[in-house]
């Protein structure tokens, strides 16, 4: 929420990167194991998103986020915060599992200037 209120009190632009893989137990024989909660993560997560409903992952359980083992979570509650102060659109673009790891791909869209 600090980094919000900074953005919107600044009049130079600011860029906060969430940079973070989604569920590390895709694959059996990935250094995490496999774990069939690791695509419901990755979906949940997803539906935020395209839903523009990020404040949702802070109710997702933690068996949940233990068994799927993300390192997001934390990077996108932040990102909450910062959505919390400014107005900001999440845009889903993309994801994928292409290893043992999700990878969501998303940008932030700006309301239309007046």
């Amino acid at each position: 929420m600090v980094l919000g209120d900074l953005a919107e009190r600044d009049e130079k632009r600011i860029v906060f990167v969430a940079s973070a893989d989604q569920a590390h137990a895709h694959k059996k024989d990935g250094p995490y194991g496999f774990s069939p909660r690791a695509s419901v993560y990755d979906r949940l997560v997803v539906e935020a998103v395209r839903r523009n409903q990020m404040k949702s992952i802070l109710d997702l359980s933690p068996s949940l986020v233990r068994e799927a083992k993300p390192d997001s979570l934390w990077q996108m509650a932040m990102l909450d915060g910062v959505l919390d102060r400014v107005e900001l659109k999440p845009r889903f673009n993309s994801c994928h599992v292409l290893t043992y790891f999700g990878m969501l791909c998303s940008g932030l869209d700006s309301p239309p200037e007046y």
